[in-house]
């Protein structure tokens, strides 16, 4: 028997709307798998398939929503009752209300080819056998390297359908799949770790060579790290770790955050934020982001969104809701499983590459830290002052060179100080799991506190 299409049952959902309500149903089917091996064996596996739909009811400006775990006609049927009970002890809020045509006017959806059918057909055990063979590439790719922490591997598809009573429909479907290493090298009684990956949208993508040896070099680079002294120098960050500090300022620049006063960038549209090398992009209908979708979560096409050009903040990001707060339209930014109803949010969240190669960023400055990780990230930001003050870990640069690594320090600033600051942005646009992408990033000058 066929599984059950996801559309129809969303719009059965949707056609039960009665007179003054608006109704909408999300519908999601999953399947993921995850495996984590260590030593030669396997120490965890997971297959998990969830179905479920989530069901939001708009009268009178009240929002009810119910979800449930089943697709089961019945349940469905209890999930509408339920939210149109929960709307009716809702707060009323004038903006409430679903996605309407007059919302996805004009915006046609991107043509994305996101599934890869050959991911159900590659087994359980084969996907055993990749973590497997993973870990034992990182513990080949350097005599240093003396265990691995952890290897795995996980994949993803997701099938997503969306209807309201107000005419929007969409559906879409995604696959994603993605190896991870952590290696552990020593000399003497010092160990270090450093972290490999590969990604892609079915297994065939993916490079466990190079995860394995990115995960030793980054591990025993870092051998011999001591504490420097404290001094202020520019500072160069590694492309995973400028995604992390590009996740700040996206949820500084999502327009309920702005509208809660929990922004930065409040009451700042239009200023020159950042230095003019820096432009910050949205953009879910680039197929290389493994955020990228033609629909957001209300069932409005996903469009490239320009937030920072230039240095210049141009936008925030907003779903329905907020975007009526704002007086101005939805950036198509819904997000949200089926169990919550729609926040706002980035998919494909970048800073435009630069034109210099990361090897003459290094050369560009006599001397400067580069940071490899940062720990402490959320709590070292204030995310409405900016203050920022992190743990690092990296090495010193000198002569467009790697130098002594460093250990035990701390790197602060201020985000809005940080900004203004970048003297280079790197080429190397690189795309992570979960959508955020990273490039080589110098900052002119920071506070770097050790000994």
């Amino acid at each position: 028997m066929s599984p059950p299409d996801l559309l129809d049952i969303a719009r059965a959902v949707a056609s039960r709307a009665r007179d003054g309500e608006q109704v909408e149903a999300l519908v999601v089917r999953s399947r993921d798998t995850d495996v984590k091996v260590f030593d030669g064996d396997v120490e965890s596996l997971s297959v998990a398939e969830v179905a479920g739909v989530g069901v939001r009811v708009v009268t009178d400006h009240r929002q009810g929503y119910a979800w449930a775990g089943s697709l089961d006609d019945a349940v469905v049927a209890d999930a509408l009752a339920d939210a149109r009970d929960n709307a009716s002890f809702g707060a009323p809020d004038e903006f409430y209300g679903l996605a309407t045509l007059d919302d996805i006017a004009g915006v046609e959806p991107a043509s994305l080819h996101l599934w890869r059918d050959d991911l159900a057909s590659v087994d359980t055990d084969t996907k055993v056998r990749m973590a497997l063979e993973l870990e034992a590439a990182t513990r080949a790719a350097d005599a240093r390297v003396r265990g691995v922490e952890a290897a795995s591997y996980g994949d993803a598809a997701v099938e997503t359908a969306i209807a309201t009573s107000t005419g929007v429909e969409a559906s879409s479907r995604r696959t994603m799949c993605a190896c991870f290493s952590y290696a552990m090298a020593g000399e003497g009684t010092a160990t270090q770790t450093g972290y490999g990956f590969s990604v892609g949208r079915s297994p065939s993508d993916l490079e466990l060579a190079t995860a394995a040896r990115d995960a030793a070099d980054r591990a025993t680079r870092l051998l011999g790290a001591a504490q420097p002294p404290s001094r202020r120098l520019p500072v160069v960050f590694d492309p995973l770790v400028t995604a992390s500090l590009l996740g700040l300022v996206g949820a500084a620049l999502n327009g309920e955050s702005v509208q809660k006063g929990r922004s930065l960038f409040v009451g700042r549209e239009g200023e020159q934020v950042a230095s003019p090398l820096v432009t910050v992009v949205d953009d879910p209908t680039n197929p290389e982001a493994y955020g990228a979708s033609s629909y957001d979560a209300e069932g409005v096409p996903t469009r490239r969104n320009d937030l920072i050009v230039d240095g210049v903040l141009r936008m925030f990001l907003h779903n329905v809701s907020t975007a009526r707060r704002a007086g101005t339209t939805t950036t198509g930014s819904a997000v949200r499983g089926f169990k919550s109803t729609p926040g706002v949010g980035a998919r494909a969240l970048h800073l435009g590459p630069g034109t210099s190669t990361p090897e003459k960023i290094l050369w560009s400055v006599p001397e400067a830290l580069y940071v490899q990780s940062v720990s402490g990230l959320h709590s070292g930001t204030n995310p409405v002052s900016g203050d920022f003050s992190v743990g690092a870990t990296g090495l010193m640069v000198r002569d467009g060179a790697f130098a002594e690594p460093v250990r035990e320090i701390t790197v602060a600033s201020t985000i809005q100080r940080m900004l203004r600051d970048v003297a280079a942005v790197g080429d190397d646009l690189t795309w992570l799991p979960g959508g955020a992408a990273g490039v080589t990033l110098l900052v002119s000058e920071m506070q770097m506190s050790g000994k």
